[in-house]
């Protein structure tokens, strides 16, 4: 090959791979963070923050599944995962703000999801990013079902 030539052994990345690599990556990113939360700094999850992982962690093994695949069928049951993770995800952010006066029941010794020091940034509370990385996934895998390869 000269050096004018480029190498077309590479196939294009397929858009729909794209986006199930995105929310494969979501989903590792969100395990991780509440792997290290737990694990690293010893903070006791709360009911509803168990309840979230028992939602988001088999997501990382579907969707990684999905990717090595190229399954855009995957959405069929990732979705109902992601559905009832997300519900219980705003559940959570709901009684954080405040509007459900119950309070947050944690599992163990430490402090509650709910006080100040379990925010990222400084003002970012962690039951938000748990919505926000259903809602990511959700919507990847919306536009992965749709998009034409």
């Amino acid at each position: 090959m000269s050096q004018g030539e480029q190498s077309t052994d590479a196939a294009p990345a397929n858009p729909r791979s794209l986006l199930l690599v995105a929310a494969w990556v979501v989903s590792l990113a969100a395990t991780l963070g509440a792997l290290f939360i737990g694990e690293v700094m010893g903070q006791a999850p709360c009911n509803l923050c168990w309840y979230q992982r028992i939602f988001m962690f088999p997501l990382v093994l579907i969707l990684l599944a999905a990717c090595l695949k190229q399954d855009a069928g995957v959405w069929h049951y990732a979705y109902p995962l992601v559905a009832v993770g997300f519900g219980f995800a705003v559940y959570h952010s709901v009684h954080y703000v405040g509007i459900i006066p119950e309070p947050i029941v944690q599992c163990g010794v430490g402090p509650s999801c709910s006080s100040a020091g379990m925010s990222l940034f400084g003002w970012l509370p962690i039951p938000f990013l748990s919505v926000a990385a259903f809602a990511a996934i959700g919507v990847l895998l919306f536009l992965a079902r749709r998009k034409t390869p």
